[in-house]
């Protein structure tokens, strides 16, 4: 059983509650956390994890437009420090 309550955390910011991991490593996302973040059935989320800080879940295709600009970035000519 889950336990979903959204409060709001500041601008922008939620707190769904808590759910429990199944047997096979499995959480369901809460309906109102899917809804704000467009999350459907069939999308691809990826999870990035920090072990001091936690595991966040992220849509795959937003982070891919976040991946290719900081790739753009090697295409630009590096600039000097002045003075060195």
């Amino acid at each position: 059983m889950s336990s979903f309550t959204c409060e709001e955390s500041g601008e922008g910011k939620h707190i769904f509650g808590t759910v429990k991991v199944g047997e096979r490593g499995q959480i369901v996302i809460p309906k109102e956390a899917r809804e704000i973040f467009g999350i459907i059935p069939g999308d691809t989320l990826m999870i990035l994890g920090d072990e001091k800080r936690g595991i966040a879940l992220v849509k795959a295709d937003k982070f891919r437009a976040i991946a290719s600009k900081m790739l753009k970035m090697f295409e630009e000519k590096p600039v000097e420090p002045e003075g060195e």
